[in-house]
């Protein structure tokens, strides 16, 4: 008996727009069950539209924007982890802790990333403007 997804087979333009719409679905769960997605996603578009605005060149603007992305990258990463950990049972594992450590791991220095390029960047813009 073979387990395969049936949606596997599919090539083209259908495999593209399934995909399209399992992304979508997937981002709306992660907004509706995960509170942790919904701050970073917020966060994301805060500072994403701050750095659109604040950036003087495109290579600045970039750099600002990234971080945010990363970050909303990261807390679905986290969450999908999270959840495949927990569907497996509930009871206490050292091999689940790890994996739910290791996830959270992944938002933290993604969010130690976000703090070192915005404050850097406002620093530069602090003393030249001096």
């Amino acid at each position: 008996m073979e387990h395969r997804n049936n949606q596997k087979g599919k090539k083209g333009i259908k495999r593209i727009y399934n995909a399209l719409f399992y992304s979508l679905s997937g981002i709306a769960a992660a907004w509706r069950d995960e509170a942790a997605f919904r701050q970073i996603f917020v966060l994301g578009i805060i500072f994403g539209g701050l750095g659109l605005w604040i950036g003087q060149e495109w290579t600045h603007k970039i750099l600002l924007v990234l971080p945010c992305f990363l970050c909303i990258v990261g807390e679905l990463i986290n969450s999908a982890i999270e959840n495949a950990v927990d569907f497996t049972g509930t009871q206490t594992h050292p091999l689940a802790k790890k994996a739910k450590d290791m996830g959270s791991a992944i938002q933290l220095v993604l969010l130690v990333f976000f703090v070192i390029v915005w404050t850097s960047y406002l620093f530069y813009l602090f003393f030249k403007l001096f």
